[in-house]
């Protein structure tokens, strides 16, 4: 089986491993297709890891429009498909972006069996020419995968009507997200969050919720965004700038250290009008270090908890305080939960697991 894979997601060299997995399965020969480097609106732009590439060809790509989610697309990827001719062509973007509709075109004159991705969870009218693509994606793809319930639900009402299902896009490496060793006992009690510092985050929740807590717990912040210089100025003016742990954002390697160090991670999203969390993938590497989680109610969130962790309302900075307050009283509850998420991911969200899912997708794909 012939597998091209088109995804700006595996610049980052932990969600490469997936690739790996999939090229150790029977019979798959496999190209993965990226960009030289991605660069994320409000936040800032990430090179090309090469950290897991065993097995399989990994092949950098010029880009036009980079950063522009819905409106970038690769110029020499029809090049590269007709000296491939995949068998099957996964194309990791949206039905309604540039990029998914042309990678489609190249696959389909080659007589490759094409899939897309969406992780579009927000239903909304898309202008010329973007709902003429979604519709010829739509036609034309062999299958769909979305990387949430809701997204799957919306491209059904959207008029999708062939085969989908219900994927994240990566999952875990538990032997390099897994626990470890009991935390140093400095008297501190850590809520980490580590990710984007935009709005749509709620990381501001978090400095509000710490004034609500005792002198013991620190809030440390990992990450990178516009809301920085905010974070700063309403810890100060909340007089807890000196339990707030400010850091700047870390590669994608040094995730699984960073949530080794920390007692409690939380993920306090907000829906916005035009976005809400599609999947919080912090939540399954936090859990598989077997360290204990809280989310909010938006989106995916509370689908990809399930029972393993603490789930507030969105906005609910008093509940987040209690929560906080919960877990640090009651080491009982904070290692039951972490053995819960660890469990959890060892079920549905190894790389080795995602790998063996995709692999029947692509065969679907073929047996049509």
């Amino acid at each position: 089986m012939r597998v091209l894979m088109l995804s700006k997601a595996l610049v980052h060299g932990a969600y490469q491993r997936k690739c790996e997995e999939l090229a150790a399965l029977p019979g798959v020969t496999l190209t993965v297709a990226v960009p030289h480097a991605w660069r994320e609106p409000r936040v800032g732009t990430q090179q090309l890891e090469r950290r897991h590439t065993d097995g399989y060809r990994l092949e950098a790509l010029p880009i036009h429009f980079n950063g522009r989610h819905h409106m970038h697309y690769y110029p020499t990827l029809g090049r590269l498909v007709q000296q491939l001719r995949p068998q099957v062509f996964h194309i990791d973007e949206e039905a309604f972006n540039p990029a998914t509709f042309l990678a489609l075109r190249a696959g389909l004159r080659v007589g490759a069996r094409c899939c897309f991705f969406n992780w579009a969870n927000i239903d909304r009218y898309y202008p010329l020419p973007f709902n003429l693509f979604e519709r010829y994606v739509f036609r034309h793809a062999a299958h769909a995968i979305a990387g949430n319930r809701e997204a799957a639900t919306l491209m059904r009402r959207h008029g999708y009507p062939g085969p989908l299902s219900t994927l994240p896009r990566c999952g875990v490496d538990p032997r390099l997200y897994a626990p470890g060793p009991p935390r140093p006992a400095d008297g501190r009690f850590i809520v980490g969050y580590l990710g984007r510092l935009v709005p749509e985050k709620g990381v501001i929740d978090l400095v509000e919720a710490l004034a609500l807590l005792p002198a013991h717990v620190i809030v440390r912040i990992i990450g990178d965004g516009i809301e920085r210089p905010r974070i700063l100025e309403r810890a100060a003016a909340l007089g807890v700038a000196a339990r707030l742990d400010l850091q700047p954002l870390v590669s994608s390697s040094q995730v699984a250290a960073q949530l080794q160090q920390i007692d409690v991670l939380a993920l306090p999203s907000r829906t916005w009008p035009n976005w809400k969390e599609q999947f919080g993938r912090i939540l399954i590497e936090a859990m598989s270090c077997g360290v204990a989680v809280i989310g909010s109610s938006s989106g995916e969130i509370p689908h990809v908890v399930a029972d393993a962790g603490l789930i507030i309302a969105e906005g609910d900075v008093a509940g987040y305080a209690a929560a906080i307050r919960r877990l640090a009283d009651d080491a009982g509850l904070r290692r039951d939960l972490a053995q819960r998420g660890r469990a959890r991911v060892l079920d549905h969200y190894t790389q080795a697991a995602l790998a063996r899912s995709y692999h029947e997708v692509y065969r679907q794909c073929l047996a049509q």
